[in-house]
């Protein structure tokens, strides 16, 4: 999947991500922490899309930044891709990635 973000100049991005659900919520959390581009401009200018089979969906990035909420982000990457690389899901499980948590809103 895609998250489709635009920059302060107005340029739009899209970048592959790794997203997560459970029953109500979509999250997202940068791999490269507030270093991430998507997420500093998702941060900056919350309005995004997701891209998913070729449909735009619109969203908006909210900071999930509770402990509750990082930590069940952390425990649904972990499920969901875990078994297919423990060195790539622990490096979405780093102190620097866990403020960069954000809940995806319908825009």
């Amino acid at each position: 999947m895609e998250i489709e973000t635009v920059s302060r100049d107005g340029v739009v991005h899209r970048t592959i991500i790794w997203i997560v659900a459970d029953d109500r919520d979509a999250h997202v959390r940068s791999v490269r922490g507030a270093r991430g581009r998507w997420y500093r401009e998702l941060r900056d200018r919350p309005e995004g899309a997701l891209i998913l089979a070729g449909n735009r969906v619109p969203v908006r990035g909210v900071a999930a930044s509770d402990a509750a909420s990082i930590e069940l982000v952390s425990d649904l990457l972990r499920a969901k891709y875990g078994h297919r690389s423990a060195a790539s899901t622990e490096s979405m499980l780093t102190p620097e990635t866990l403020p960069t948590t954000l809940r995806l809103e319908p825009a």
